[in-house]
């Protein structure tokens, strides 16, 4: 059960950051098919595809340039103001399109024969600017005059007016959006070509991988690694940077570290959770195992920094977004000539992450073991096991119970002293996949073996938390921002949605709850 607390300036600033690269990862992963398919016509179609055919190559230009950012635009728009949001952002994203070509085009006219011309830019950021912006004003101005419309009036006004303010802002895109986003894009492209050039690429990893630790990658992968990739990916074919967040060598190291040298829960859940985060894809379930010793956050750096150093010296590099991060996705999206070097980098990576940490946890296994006794997951885990062995209640039962109650009178809930009647549960995680499904998936089968068949047990992004959820589940560093999106709700913050004793101590209560209804 979490407890009432002040957030920090420095709490609040990462939670800014999560929800953030949230509403980006938003944008971006309901499109990841739509990126798999571009990815597969550059794979066969192109001249230096698999398969080379003139025609059907014809389609990745404008997959590229113009599906791939109004898909973004509308997915943007949408979720700011649903389908009348992602079409005024769609048509607000055309605008920054062709303002985009425009520039070019004429900046290129001017160039002296024979000098290098500036390449198309597609709209990824501009999209993912002008989507959820468009959106968010149409909304405001319906705002202005909702209730004010003579009945009979409304399909009319409605349509005018959307089609107006979409064509207001796509001159907005046309302008200023347009030419802001192509001065962007050219500073992030020689940023990262003089780090290409001066061989600091691996560097990186040195932002990457505690960002991932402390769910912060998506701002930087969907808003920065990504549009830059696509760029690159448009006019040679792949990108190296589409491998500085996806490989997942690192996560696997890290895990099988875990597995020969942890000790407790996390060595016994370790193997699965390798098994999950390679071949699943799922890199959110190691972040809680280096949460546990952050100093193993060195071990991900290295692992990392040694995996991007490989497909610099041996041109790995992949044609599209892996995503989710498998190995299976990252070998469909390897370019060709290219596999060596990267499954290479992927065994380096792992294998240097799995040396370090190892040493890591080698050194501290004495410290750790006397330490166990008194951590949160092995406390609850000796009163699971008692209360399994014994049938006695718990203090962190106990805890649970009256803790809930305070939390919620404390911030202006409902002051019942009493726990509210469960019937909702809801694993919310980043995205709303992967490592909360899972957890999903755990906790329905537990209550399913205690008999419990009433309540419901769902998996959501945290975004999309509503008032319908009476208890949410969340990882340790997202759960301030959880309890933002649904104060009145009963809050279990876990280290691991893979095993956690709080699950059973969540089956305990309800079925409490229903042997006192009983």
């Amino acid at each position: 059960m979490t407890t009432a607390s002040t957030p920090t300036a420095a709490g609040r600033a990462r939670v800014g950051v999560q929800r953030f690269g949230t509403f980006l990862s938003g944008m971006i992963m309901p499109n990841i098919p739509a990126l798999i398919a571009w990815g597969i016509f550059t794979a066969f179609f192109i001249e230096v595809g698999w398969t080379p055919n003139a025609a059907l190559a014809t389609i990745v230009g404008p997959f590229i340039h113009y599906l791939l950012p109004l898909i973004i635009a509308y997915t943007g728009g949408s979720m700011v103001y649903n389908i009348r949001g992602g079409v005024v952002g769609s048509i607000a994203t055309m605008g920054a399109i062709a303002g985009s070509d425009y520039i070019v085009a004429q900046f290129n006219a001017g160039l002296e024969e024979g000098a290098a011309q500036l390449p198309q830019v597609h709209m990824f950021i501009g999209a993912m600017i002008l989507g959820p912006l468009a959106a968010w004003t149409m909304k405001w101005l319906d705002s202005l005059w909702e209730g004010k419309i003579k009945a009979g009036f409304e399909m009319l006004v409605n349509m005018f007016s959307a089609g107006i303010w979409g064509f207001a802002m796509a001159i907005v895109g046309f302008y200023p959006v347009a030419l802001i986003v192509n001065w962007i894009m050219a500073a992030l492209g020689r940023g990262v070509e003089w780090l290409v050039d001066m061989n600091l690429l691996p560097l990186t990893s040195v932002l990457i991988e505690p960002a991932k630790v402390f769910f912060l990658n998506n701002a930087i992968n969907h808003g920065v690694l990504t549009p830059l990739g696509l760029a690159q990916a448009a006019e040679d074919g792949s990108s190296i940077l589409f491998l500085l967040e996806a490989n997942p060598g690192p996560g696997v190291g890290l895990l099988l570290a875990f597995t020969f040298f942890g000790i407790g829960a996390a060595r016994a859940s370790a193997p699965g959770a390798a098994v999950i985060q390679f071949f699943g894809g799922i890199h959110e379930v190691y972040f809680p195992y280096a949460l546990m010793k952050p100093i193993l956050i060195l071990a991900l750096i290295a692992g990392g920094a040694t995996g991007v150093t490989t497909n610099m010296l041996l041109g790995g590099a992949l044609r599209a977004p892996a995503a989710p991060g498998s190995i299976f996705a990252v070998l469909l999206q390897t370019a060709p000539g290219a596999y060596f070097a990267v499954i290479l980098s992927v065994i380096l990576s792992a294998t240097v992450t799995f040396l370090i940490a190892g040493v890591i946890l080698r050194a501290s296994r004495k410290r750790d073991l006397e330490a166990m006794a008194v951590t949160d997951d092995a406390f609850g885990a000796a009163i699971t096991q008692t209360e399994a062995a014994k049938g006695k209640s718990s203090d962190a039962l106990a805890n649970l119970r009256g803790g809930a109650a305070t939390e919620a009178d404390g911030r202006g809930g409902p002051a019942t002293g009493t726990l509210p009647l469960i019937k909702n549960v809801v694993f919310a995680c980043d995205a709303g996949m992967g490592s909360s499904a899972m957890g999903a998936s755990v906790l329905r089968n537990k209550f399913k073996k205690a008999g419990i068949e009433d309540v419901t047990v769902v998996n959501k992004a945290i975004a999309n938390l509503d008032k319908t959820a009476d208890l949410v589940i969340t990882q340790n560093q997202l759960t301030d921002r959880a309890r933002q999106q649904t104060p009145n709700a009963v809050h279990v913050s876990v280290d691991n949605f893979m095993n956690s004793p709080r699950y059973d101590e969540v089956v305990d209560l309800v079925k409490g709850q229903h042997e006192t209804q009983a």
